[in-house]
């Protein structure tokens, strides 16, 4: 059984993972919603603007994913934190689970594309 890690990784790997989560979530919302209103995503349990490192605007399907997997991620209580695909203990609500898998798939593809090393490390594990 892997060893958990220090609190200071554990907030790195967080802010890791939550930072990956906003930017796979506005790349699918890009692509799939080009038409729909889009606001920018204002929180009260996290700073998007700062976790993604700029100004986050997502339709209000797309909000409610980021939202829901935020929440999900940060509450997490396993320690280490497996992949989604590999844990045993699934928190995302089943509607959220299928439509966060949707957009992994599709902005994955398109995050290869970028060549950056964490993403791809991200995808592939």
């Amino acid at each position: 059984m892997p060893t958990p890690l220090p609190d200071q990784a554990r907030a790195a790997q967080l802010e890791r993972d939550l930072r990956t989560l906003v930017r796979f979530i506005e790349i699918y919302c890009k692509g799939k919603h080009p038409q729909d209103l889009r606001k920018p995503v204002n929180l009260k349990t996290h700073d998007v603007v700062t976790l993604a490192g700029h100004e986050v605007s997502l339709c209000p399907e797309c909000q409610k994913l980021v939202t829901h997997a935020l929440v999900k991620r940060s509450t997490c209580p396993m320690d280490p934190k497996p992949a989604c695909k590999h844990c045993p203990n699934h928190c995302y609500h089943p509607t959220y689970r299928q439509k966060i898998r949707e957009v992994m798939k599709y902005s994955g593809k398109r995050m290869l594309l970028t060549a950056r090393l964490d993403y791809l490390i991200h995808y592939f594990f």
